[in-house]
């Protein structure tokens, strides 16, 4: 039977509701140990010493008034004395003795654990009043890892009770309202994992940019977990999907390989139980986790998610000699789970410039402000408020300091970092992981910091220009039209979801493919016949991960879509197969060699043209196997298919079997493939179009060009390019009209409806069904949209 006393209980005796028992941290623990484990969840067993212990040593050592006394003295309003009344508590603690009693009860239960092993523990603070679903207490006490022996462990724990009253404990005692002699520190001794031989890091089962919750964010880094939570690694990361877990499939949907360029490994001489090291150059270039293992986190994850019944924040870590992964520590998510997402607000630079840094981008916002770089606790003096903080990383004693900041900029760290997580705690932007910006900047440099550009954080110089405007989503009106989106950055994609939507109309595949692979697919089907050196290096460096070439552009591409998918499951994602031009696919590293120098690209090799000839037909098979993944492995069967710049019947006919060679057959797994109406050919033959193709997708732009006989990059005739035009109009109903006569979906992607209330409203007279915007024109689309329908009231009347 595990031991349990007043002073020490195993892990298998404790629950979630004994946080006045043991604390948050350890509740959880022993929650997860005892309900979690018949699930397969490995959970490193361990004990908790008791509040009542900590209560004990106090009144053993008259320690109550003592402390009482000085904290009196503190000033609660300035905290002008917080360090001295601070210093003074903890020297009370340590000068104080630990009852024989604990002592007795935490051999026995050291004794207990170990088995007669000489194992290592982590020491761990667990404050009662700890981990609570409004207020994280996370990183205000302190730890202890690689601890051997019974005189360590009882060492760790008098220093966990002292951490207790550490500067910034007190001060966020007072932040949250807790008075400082209510709250007793639990102290949770747990077998160590050896993730310094292995790799550790932090999950949250929602994604902590957006909030957007059918997602688990993964981060990992070699070695000991402490450099992921306190931001010093640039970590790897992955997101799973929750239904593809839920329903048993692949579930991996996107990977990110971080720089790792140190980790934390057991110290095997000196006074520190730990060292910080360099990683190798293969560490570096390696994944810290298999995708099987990231499956394994992931569902465990989500079963955690399940059981608490609320999104969670959870360290995990994987023993590098065992191979086995352990939960580590859970606790409730505390940014996102008290938010309804009824608007947002929305920030766009008005001035551009070239950024001085980046690194990953933390919220949305803008700011500007001066510059204070802060190396230690010795810099708070120079710090003012509304200042840019620039560190190397941050840490929980610099939690005082980081509420005077507007925004924080560090060298090191992801999005799970110290750093990161203030930053949403207060809702200011920060930008991590930019490796240099303690060197790019100085103190009293006047900076604007963007987060509003997607993925990626920018630091300019000097003040620049923006807008902000808010955006409050119950004021969108509903319409009957499907209102849906363009989109080409999937890194955007969780945060455009929350936006009143119908899905995406229209996912464009080249942008992917020049943003994120940037290699012209050809040139990896047949890498070994480059004949250029200089290409064949470039293509070597970005794809050192991958020995089959082909392998690359496949998983890039289905992780790409995937994201898309997953922001918007399961409303329809409409992927565009690749539409470059024959002289934009040359732009791409390797292009040059496959593509043709033509005089008019715009009406030369490209769309479907492209996907059956032999010129392409391989690099279109790699477009196709990776959608056929997003489908069928990953189980988005919300994304469907269009094919651009479809000349003839035939050439659909010979795109749609080639698509099938490559494993995507028309119907199967309910896959619907468009096909977009952009070529007077695709209005005239609308009916017989419709016979194979799902639907369409009119491209208004080329419709327009070609109807004119517009080059539409002319800028000599340019004014004449007008979609409001009759002849462009007839062209339109046409096919609207001809999908409708076949019962088959149309819709339409292009700017006009946004910008002219008229053309948005003979749209909807023609009975079209979707409409596609950008993401800046959206709002104004469907307010076009509710006009227009307005308008037609009484037809819509049944």
């Amino acid at each position: 039977m595990p031991h349990m006393t007043p002073f020490c209980i195993s892990f298998s005796q404790l629950r979630n509701t004994d946080v006045a028992l043991v604390g948050g941290k350890n509740a959880s623990l022993g929650e997860m140990y005892s309900q979690l484990s018949p699930l397969g969840i490995a959970v490193p067993d361990g004990f908790a010493v008791t509040a009542a212990a900590y209560r004990l040593f106090l009144k053993e050592n008259d320690l109550e008034e003592a402390l009482s006394k000085v904290l009196s003295e503190l000033d609660r309003v300035h905290l002008s004395n917080l360090s001295t009344v601070g210093q003074r508590c903890r020297q009370l603690i340590a000068s104080a003795k630990m009852p024989q009693a604990i002592a007795q009860a935490v051999s026995q239960s050291l004794a207990e654990l170990c088995q007669g092993q000489a194992i290592s523990v982590a020491v761990r603070s667990s404050a009662t009043a700890e981990d609570l679903p409004t207020a994280s207490f996370a990183g205000q006490h302190d730890s202890f890892l690689n601890i051997q022996g019974y005189d360590k462990v009882m060492l760790a724990i008098h220093r966990c009770y002292v951490s207790l009253f550490n500067d910034r404990a007190i001060k966020y005692r007072l932040d949250n309202g807790f008075e400082h002699m209510q709250v007793a520190l639990s102290v949770g001794v747990q077998r160590m994992v050896r993730s310094d031989k292995g790799s550790a890091g932090v999950a949250f089962t929602i994604d902590p940019e957006s909030g957007f919750e059918n997602v688990i964010y993964l981060t990992a880094a070699w070695g000991l977990g402490e450099n992921v939570v306190q931001g010093a690694v640039n970590p790897d990361e992955f997101y799973l999907f929750k239904p593809s877990i839920a329903q048993g499939r692949k579930a991996l949907i996107h990977r990110k390989l971080g720089a790792k360029e140190n980790k934390m490994i057991y110290a095997s001489e000196g006074d520190k139980p730990v060292m910080n090291v360099l990683t190798t150059p293969l560490e570096r270039q390696t994944f810290s986790l298999s995708n099987d293992e990231v499956e394994t986190l992931g569902k465990w994850c989500y079963l955690i998610e399940q059981h608490y019944g609320m999104p969670m924040d959870i360290e995990w870590a994987k023993d590098g000699i065992t191979g086995e992964l352990f939960i580590v520590q859970a606790r409730p998510e505390t940014v996102h789970r008290q938010k309804q997402p009824i608007g947002v607000k929305e920030y766009k630079l008005l001035s551009k410039a070239t950024p001085i840094c980046k690194g990953k981008a933390i919220g949305n916002a803008i700011t500007a402000g001066r510059v204070c770089i802060v190396r230690s606790l010795a810099d708070a003096g120079k710090l003012q408020q509304g200042d840019i903080i620039v560190a190397d990383i941050t840490n929980p004693d610099w939690n005082a300091l980081l509420r005077k900041a507007i925004c924080i900029v560090t060298n090191k760290g992801g999005r799970t970092s110290h750093a990161s997580i203030v930053a949403r705690e207060l809702g200011i932007p920060a930008v991590v992981g930019t490796g240099d910006a303690t060197s790019k900047l100085h103190d009293g440099q006047l900076i604007t910091v963007s987060c509003a550009e997607g993925d990626e954080g920018y630091i300019y110089n000097g003040m620049l220009e923006w807008e902000e405007k808010s955006i409050d989503f119950r004021q969108i009106p509903q319409t009957r039209t499907q209102a849906m989106f363009i989109l080409a950055d999937p890194q955007r994609a969780f945060h455009f979801a929350r936006y009143p939507n119908q899905g995406v109309g229209l996912l464009r595949m080249e942008f992917i493919i020049s943003n994120s692979i940037r290699i012209h697919p050809m040139a990896l089907v047949k890498f070994n016949e480059l004949a250029s050196f200089n290409d064949r290096k470039a293509i070597e460096a970005i794809t050192a991960q991958y020995p089959d070439k082909k392998k690359y552009f496949v998983e890039k591409l289905s992780e790409a879509v995937a994201m898309v998918a997953a922001a918007f499951y399961p409303k329809e994602v409409i992927v565009r197969m690749s539409d470059f031009k024959s002289n934009e696919y040359a732009q791409l590293i390797g292009g040059k060699m496959f593509e043709p120098v033509e005089e008019n690209p715009m009406l030369g090799f490209r769309g479907a043209s492209r996907y059956y000839h032999e010129r392409y037909r391989e690099g279109f098979g790699l477009e196709c196997e990776a959608m056929r993944i997003v489908r069928d492995e990953m189980g988005f069967t919300n994304v469907k298919l269009m094919i651009p710049f479809c000349r003839t019947i035939q050439e659909g006919k010979r795109v749609l079997e080639t698509m099938r060679q490559f494993g995507l057959e028309r119907g199967k797994n309910g896959l619907e493939i468009y096909v977009m109406a952009e070529l007077p050919s695709n209005v005239i033959l609308a009916h017989e179009f419709a016979q194979i193709f799902d639907g369409f997708s009119i491209g208004s732009n080329d419709l327009t060009q070609l109807t004119l006989g517009i080059d539409r990059d002319s800028a000599i005739i340019n004014e004449l390019f007008d979609e409001n035009n009759q002849a462009v109009k007839t062209m339109l109903s046409m096919v609207i009209k001809a999908a409708k006569n076949a019962g088959r979906k149309v819709g339409l992607c292009g700017q006009a409806p946004s910008d002219y209330p008229a053309f948005a409203q003979f749209l909807v007279e023609q009975g079209i069904d979707s409409i596609s915007f950008t993401p800046d024109a959206l709002l104004k689309g469907i307010e076009n949209i509710y006009i227009a329908e307005q308008k037609l009231q009484p037809a819509y009347v049944e």
